[in-house]
């Protein structure tokens, strides 16, 4: 049996900010910001991700016709959480009454919700789970230094979700991975190190950290080579894929990628001008939209693809 994705849901905060708005503290411009990464705007959350990701779950599993009384499993990808416990699937959970489903959070960033989907399929083809909730959800504005145009210019906060059972088809293929040596390259630190014989000296804040040259790079070359090689792995010619649904993190990264690939624009949606990069929610939102708009069609063929911190990256093709 396949994962197959039977229905979508996506949150964006009420709260927006404009680089006009972050031009106010910030040495920046709108135009400044777009020429570099195409983002106008994003959303940033007064709740937090746990709220964020159940009205995701509540829209999807609405959208797909499936009780949360169906759900087998839960999992989030994220990398900002409310908690370190309760998991923010706990969270889910116990909003949802998902009272039978298993709960798992996914740290892998902006590969998060592929990585997700990865297990969701996983699970289900081994006869594992029936029903599965996928979730990306983050409050990227709780780890970004406000003071820094290098990163609190890229980030937003939102929630996207799939609510996914068994079938026939669904997920064709999938490649995953990750870089740990250039891991360092993005990176959030967590709590120090304290206890009775050890007292580490961290920096005073936990803010993100980027080398926006390395990550360029590292999207730019490995991206293509993951969406050929689960192309390949499913059989499928890039001229069959309808959509190219990729992580939203910068649009030159995606202008690159699709020129790499050599597939037209008008099959790599976007909306990073809207939401900036979400992480691990930028995919979810993303297929949520053009579900809702009517662009999705039974039985196309599509490639998800995330990546970022880690270094990770993940890519599936499934037919919708």
């Amino acid at each position: 049996m396949k994962a197959r994705i039977l229905g979508t849901g996506s949150y964006l905060p009420e709260r927006c900010l404009t680089n006009d708005d972050l031009a106010q503290w910030l040495d920046t411009s709108d135009a400044w910001i777009r020429e570099r990464t195409g983002i106008g705007r994003r959303y940033v959350s007064e709740a937090g991700t746990a709220e964020m990701a159940v009205r995701a779950a509540k829209a999807a599993l609405e959208n797909g016709g499936i009780s949360a009384e169906e759900v087998d499993l839960i999992l989030v990808g994220t990398m900002t959480p409310d908690y370190f416990c309760p998991s923010v699937s706990c969270q889910v959970q116990c909003a949802l009454g998902a009272d039978r489903a298993a709960c798992l959070d996914i740290s892998a960033a902006c590969s998060g919700f592929l990585f997700a989907l990865s297990t969701a399929q996983a699970y289900i083809s081994s006869g594992m789970a029936e029903t599965v909730l996928v979730i990306g959800a983050e409050t990227m504005s709780r780890v970004v230094d406000w003071e820094d145009r290098g990163t609190c210019v890229l980030f937003g906060d939102g929630a996207g979700a799939a609510a996914l059972q068994a079938g026939e088809t669904g997920i064709l293929a999938v490649d995953m991975g990750c870089r740990g040596s250039k891991g360092m390259a993005l990176s959030c630190p967590a709590v120090p190190l304290q206890n009775p014989t050890e007292r580490a000296r961290y920096e005073e804040n936990s803010f993100i950290r980027m080398d926006g040259q390395e990550i360029f790079k590292f999207a730019v070359r490995t991206v293509p080579d993951t969406v050929r090689r689960v192309l390949q792995a499913a059989g499928i010619p890039a001229e069959e894929i309808s959509h190219f649904v990729f992580h939203q993190a910068n649009r030159r990264i995606l202008l690159s990628v699709a020129k790499n690939l050599g597939i037209p624009m008008e099959k790599v949606p976007m909306n990073i001008e809207r939401t900036g990069n979400m992480s691990a929610a930028s995919v979810p939102v993303l297929l949520d939209e053009l579900n809702r708009k009517g662009e999705l069609v039974r039985g196309e063929k599509l490639v998800l693809s995330g990546f970022g911190a880690g270094l990770s990256w993940g890519s599936l093709v499934l037919e919708w």
